[in-house]
């Protein structure tokens, strides 16, 4: 279905949220486009063989032998460039996609190595190595195809469509080589990938629903920054439903089959963990409200996703995490790139300008029937502000150029967010001048480093 926007501006799309959590652990893989494509190839490959038979048996029923023997003719001229194609497509392959693992590679020890994943989840990259794949099998089965007969009354097979359909494929790899080269040069460059996570990030807000509970959920401490309200009444905690998987990192739960597993045991889930946080065996990651352990909820265990790392799916921080890293990155000795360290913060300010007036805490998932079934913890809005800032504003001390935009930054947050969330920043303003008051011998240096600059220094 179609989008549509939230009472905050942020678009929103109706999805199918059962099968969201897989399509997202696809996307999180490389293996299932190419393979996907090597499947679909012999699929249209069998469909071209089947076409090129159909033609020859058409021709000879007509007794059309000057047309066979036509079609003879173009299909050996085409058996040069099928073979070609075959000898030349793996050397390809090999080469773009070595030169492109090493761009990657100076790009992760430039901003982060998390910018992996983009290469990873990269629709463009999949589609284009799929793709090679494809017309290198193709042509190695139509080379099969081709009949050592010359004779056009005994010939029992002219590969004529599918020659015409490795050509197209040959087409298509030159597209789709040159839109790869473009994405892959645009990874390379920081506002590209700053603007990739921050899309990704604001993907995630805008997925959030707008029934968010207030508060911290039953049995969770509530930091300050929370708006004002109170959790839903859950009902007595009557069982805790422990990790037994692997140990690693809690990356998404299937939301739309919890709810249902809670409709039918009239119960109320909390996620105790948060996406995100990392679990070992015997983690309890789910407590149970409002009704008695069944054996049906033994289940809730397989609806967990735990993996190596977080992904953006449900992880309403990992955003800011990595825009974070980038500015540290940036900012340490070794690099020391305050412009970069910049435009994160540039992005790291958009991003909590999109949550400013959303209520935070825990999300609240009902059925049908307007019955919270799943309560999941989110950071709240002091939590972010701290993820966004603190150790931002512990490595920018000696760049002026960060200082000025960190507090431009600030200000500007001050103005659009509700007066019982301004507390964090005024807090953050107040580290960040006393630590520049402290660290900056001269005065006039200080005047300079503590004036706010939306473009740092210019």
């Amino acid at each position: 279905m179609g989008d549509w926007k939230t009472t905050d501006g942020l678009p929103r799309r109706r999805r199918h949220r059962a099968l969201s959590p897989l399509r997202e652990h696809l996307r999180d893989t490389f293996w299932f486009a190419p393979t996907a494509a090597l499947f679909l190839v012999f699929v249209v490959w069998s469909a071209a063989t089947a076409a090129d038979d159909a033609i020859l048996t058409a021709l000879r029923d007509a007794g059309d032998e000057d047309a066979v023997s036509d079609l003879l003719g173009i299909a050996e001229d085409a058996k040069t460039v099928v073979t070609t194609i075959s000898a030349a497509m793996m050397t390809f392959i090999g080469v773009v996609f070595s030169i492109s693992l090493v761009a990657v590679q100076m790009a992760a020890g430039q901003f982060s190595p998390r910018v992996v994943r983009i290469f990873v989840r990269s629709r463009i990259t999949k589609a284009t190595f799929a793709v090679f794949l494809a017309t290198f099998v193709q042509s190695l089965l139509v080379l099969t195809s081709y009949d050592s007969q010359r004779d056009p009354a005994l010939v029992a097979s002219i590969p004529l469509v599918q020659s015409v359909l490795t050509l197209i494929l040959v087409g298509l790899s030159v597209v789709l080589f040159v839109m790869y080269v473009n994405s892959t040069l645009r990874l390379m460059r920081v506002a590209h990938v700053v603007d990739l996570i921050t899309r990704e990030a604001l993907r995630v807000v805008a997925n959030m629903p707008l029934d968010v509970s207030a508060q911290k959920p039953v049995g969770t401490s509530t930091g300050s920054g929370s708006d004002p309200g109170s959790s839903p009444d859950l009902g007595p905690e009557t069982a805790r439903i422990a990790h037994h998987g692997r140990a690693g990192v809690l990356r998404d739960v299937d939301i739309a089959r919890l709810v249902r597993m809670a409709r039918q045991n009239g119960v109320v889930l909390r996620l105790v963990p948060r996406i995100g946080d990392f679990v070992v065996p015997g983690t309890p990651v789910f407590a149970v409200h409002g009704g008695p352990a069944t054996k049906g909820l033994r289940a809730l265990s397989f609806q967990v996703s735990v993996g190596a790392e977080r992904t953006f799916h449900q992880d309403l921080g990992f955003g800011l995490r990595q825009l974070s890293d980038i500015a540290l990155r940036a900012l340490s000795p070794a690099v020391n790139d305050p412009t970069t360290a910049v435009q994160a913060v540039d992005r790291i300010v958009q991003f909590l300008s999109s949550v400013a007036r959303r209520p935070l805490g825990a999300l609240l998932h009902r059925d049908r029937q307007g019955t919270v079934r799943l309560v999941q913890p989110v950071p709240d809005w002091t939590e972010l502000v701290d993820l966004a800032f603190t150790e931002i504003r512990g490595c920018a001390v000696s760049s002026p150029q960060v200082t000025r935009r960190l507090l431009a930054g600030l200000d500007d947050l001050l103005g659009a967010v509700p007066e019982d969330r301004r507390a964090p920043l005024v807090l953050h303003r107040t580290l960040l001048t006393q630590a520049v008051e402290r660290t900056v011998p001269e005065a006039a240096d200080r005047a300079f480093a503590l004036h706010p600059d939306r473009q740092g220094i210019g």
